[in-house]
């Protein structure tokens, strides 16, 4: 993926590069200063350490064209906005008591998850019958809308802020 990055913003001058990655997903893969956000017991810092060690991974020149971005934990935490949103879309294929239980655990949607089978991603297969993640992720993300994704998740609202403030 550095490599990547680098190609694009080297050889674009006009280019800037952003990252989405979930950070459920970055198990096994090496990312700057990983083991030392790790052992950081708040999860937001763990994302502001993985994401200072990928910018301070691209030379002096260049970073202020990359804007790295580690979503906690899934995308799919995002589509946990509000209830009714579920029904209103999905109507007789969600299933009431798993959804209850997830919105009644967490305000925060970027909190959802405790271990793999907790995940944003494994609760929605459990709350939508017939859950295609493209399918439905889609559906809800678009009845959502950025507004309320931003309002609810802290750490994405603040990415979309800095790619908002980027100058043409």
């Amino acid at each position: 993926m550095k490599k990547q990055i680098l190609k694009h913003l080297k050889h674009d001058p006009g280019a800037y590069v952003a990252t989405f990655i979930d950070y459920y997903g970055l198990y096994g893969c090496q990312f700057p200063h990983r083991d030392e956000a790790e052992a950081q017991p708040n999860k937001y810092k763990r994302l502001e350490i993985i994401e200072k060690g990928m910018k301070d991974e691209v030379e002096d020149a260049l970073r202020y064209r990359f804007l790295p971005y580690i979503q906690l934990h899934e995308f799919e935490a995002l589509l946990f906005n509000e209830k009714d949103i579920f029904y209103k879309n999905l109507g007789n294929m969600v299933n009431p008591a798993e959804l209850d239980t997830t919105f009644n655990e967490y305000r925060n949607p970027e909190m959802i998850n405790d271990k793999r089978e907790k995940s944003p991603s494994h609760r929605l297969a459990r709350i939508i019958r017939g859950y295609n993640k493209i399918v439905h992720g889609c559906i809800l993300a678009e009845a959502i809308g950025l507004d309320q994704m931003r309002e609810k998740n802290p750490h994405f609202h603040e990415w979309l802020n800095k790619i908002e403030r980027l100058k043409p």
